[in-house]
């Protein structure tokens, strides 16, 4: 892990397209401002665990013949109102 010190408004360069930016320091807390391409997600640590984690037990769930039926009926249903 890089360590680096920064004080506000100095900026870290990762790559060439990625800035971080230190835009307060407020107590214990540091707000930090990103500068990234649309394509490349930024998020919180704990927010991106959460939906991985909710991504693999979605992953791993196993439907129910019934579950699925109603599914279907409901996505048929949807599309005939349409």
């Amino acid at each position: 892990m890089l360590v680096l010190r920064r004080k506000v408004d100095e900026t870290v360069v990762i790559g060439d397209e990625i800035r971080v930016t230190v835009l307060a320091i407020e107590g214990d807390t540091v707000k930090l401002g990103f500068t990234a391409p649309r394509e490349i997600e930024v998020m919180r640590e704990e927010l991106y665990e959460s939906i991985r984690q909710e991504n693999m037990r979605a992953g791993t769930q196993k439907l129910e013949k019934d579950s699925l039926k109603h599914l279907l009926h409901q996505a048929m249903k949807h599309k005939e109102e349409s």
